[in-house]
């Protein structure tokens, strides 16, 4: 496949993922300000954050390192032996599902019963949901490395709708269930988001269509594991790669979930608290999971089919080269203004977004402090993302190996750090935490990049550079929004925040007019792509 189709359709992944992820956004919104007002904020935070940190955390760690190694490269491989390697994902799952739970049982703090009942049947649930996951991985690989958009769109909203609808659905009816409405949700989340890609490869598979595409599986029986006579059941690169991917990925999820292995073991914050932050943390990271990550889920695809892993720039195809710089470029560009557009206009929204959203509960308190500061950490977010998207997809296994120590330092420094500013500021401190290691992250990245091109004649960092126009438009945004928070919001009466709102419009239309005025390239590479 041509390096510009590749370009196009994984512009189109990252574009149906980005709505699918607002939609998903929405809907998590939605059931979210409605259980606020049927449920305590304690199971609330159990469940956000206890139980969901146990699903994420086997699902990360199994599949993870799996998924990178997998989608390395073109799609032309020998796809019965990458096949085999990832239906290794599910006893790896089970083992993490055993281990974890029986950590979340017996060494963590149980909640009072008569707050949050059910607790045991929750975490049994949430692991066992997570081996239900693993069981479409090799599905999942399939569609994601052949670009199968319109799949991953029906099946992730099949699930997502299934679950909000007997989430709401129960707490209408039996409130008093507690963590058994959460935990028959997810088991049908899951349910239903393996058997889509299960049913939809069972159809696909020897169809006319699939003859036509040549795709590589030929039969349903292909995508089970299977010993091929005189041959590896593995390939061995891919596994060496996978273990590399591993040590990295466990290194990974203790930075990207930081705060909430902190929370969890340590104790720094009551389950109620945790509630609190946790909302305040998925209202602040919105744009980060519906934009941000999908770009970087796909754009990492496009990086490893265009360039070779481990190769110097001078030994790569030039004209891939050009193209990936060209849009490595453009992709930093886009999330940088974003993420400004962002932590310009979180300042002075945030009290009236948590007001509206959740009342009192939300906005009184540290809830406005830690929204403004997320709004800061989006934009470390952004880059964080594109950056290391790119370097995960180039570099070779002794780089993969390097960083590790990198992360494995950072790794403790982080956690020490999130411990003793959360004594000091608050759950504040969690986000200043993240802000400092997305900072490391973020310099290792550039330093890698820049390394890579600096034999060429790219530049594809100087996306990190605005316009001059824009430098200047931000910071009169800034502190217009910020007047008009201390006269208009939030206290005041509707007429006062409709006022404050309005503010902020004009000086978003004005932000939006300037870039697009001044980023004409951008433009053009968002509207074509």
């Amino acid at each position: 496949m041509a390096a510009q189709d590749v370009l196009g359709q994984t512009a189109r992944l990252a574009s149906s993922s980005a709505l699918l992820q607002v939609l998903f956004r929405v809907v998590t919104f939605g059931l979210n300000a409605f259980t606020l007002r049927y449920l305590s904020r304690e199971l609330i935070g159990v469940v956000n954050v206890r139980l969901t940190l146990l699903y994420s955390t086997v699902v990360f760690l199994a599949r993870e390192a799996f998924r990178r190694a997998c989608l390395s490269g073109s799609a032309k491989r020998n796809w019965t032996k990458t096949i085999n390697l990832l239906w290794l994902t599910v006893p790896l799952g089970v083992f993490w599902s055993l281990i974890l739970g029986l950590v979340w049982l017996h060494l963590l703090e149980v909640p009072d019963p008569s707050v949050v009942p059910h607790y045991q049947a929750g975490v049994v649930a949430f692991g066992l949901s997570a081996i239900i996951e693993l069981l479409g991985e090799p599905f999942w690989v399939l569609a994601q490395a052949h670009l199968f958009v319109r799949l991953k769109v029906v099946a992730e909203t099949l699930s997502v709708v299934s679950k909000c609808v007997l989430t709401v659905t129960l707490v209408i009816l039996y409130p008093h269930w507690g963590l058994y409405i959460f935990s028959l949700a997810q088991l049908l989340y899951v349910s239903v988001l393996v058997m889509c890609y299960a049913i939809y490869f069972v159809m696909f598979l020897g169809s006319p269509e699939a003859t036509k595409k040549s795709f590589p599986v030929a039969r349903v029986k292909a995508l089970l594991p299977s010993f091929v006579e005189d041959e590896t059941f593995v390939n061995w690169k891919e596994a060496r790669l996978t273990w590399s991917f591993f040590k990295q990925s466990f290194l990974k999820q203790i930075l990207t979930e930081g705060e909430r292995y902190v929370m969890t073991f340590l104790n720094v914050l009551n389950f109620g608290d945790q509630g609190v932050y946790d909302i305040v943390n998925n209202l602040g990271s919105l744009v980060a999971r519906f934009i941000f990550l999908p770009i970087e889920e796909s754009f990492y695809v496009f990086f490893a089919k265009v360039l070779e892993r481990g190769k110097t720039v001078k030994d790569q195809k030039q004209d891939d080269v050009a193209m990936a710089a060209n849009v490595l470029e453009l992709l930093l560009k886009l999330v940088l203004l974003i993420g400004l557009t962002i932590t310009v206009f979180g300042y002075a929204y945030s009290q009236l977004a948590l007001d509206i959203y959740g009342g009192s509960m939300l906005s009184s308190g540290t809830g406005p402090d830690l929204l403004r500061c997320y709004s800061l950490y989006v934009l470390f977010l952004a880059v964080n993302g594109i950056t290391e998207c790119f370097t995960s997809a180039l570099m070779c296994k002794e780089e993969v190996d390097r960083y590790n120590f990198v992360m494995l330092a950072l790794s403790f420094i982080f956690l020490c750090i999130s411990y003793f500013l959360t004594h000091w500021y608050g759950s504040v401190g969690f986000i200043l935490a993240n802000c400092f290691n997305m900072g490391i992250r973020i310099a290792h990245s550039t330093h890698y990049i820049y390394h890579f091109f600096r034999e060429s004649t790219h530049r594809p960092l100087t996306g990190l550079l605005p316009s001059p126009a824009l430098l200047l438009v931000y910071p009169i945004s800034a502190v217009v929004t910020a007047f008009s928070e201390v006269l208009f919001c939030c206290d005041k009466g509707w007429m006062a925040r409709l006022i404050h709102i309005s503010t902020g419009a004009l000086c978003l239309a004005a932000t939006l007019v300037t870039m697009f005025c001044s980023e004409t390239k951008l433009v053009h590479f968002v509207r074509s792509q």
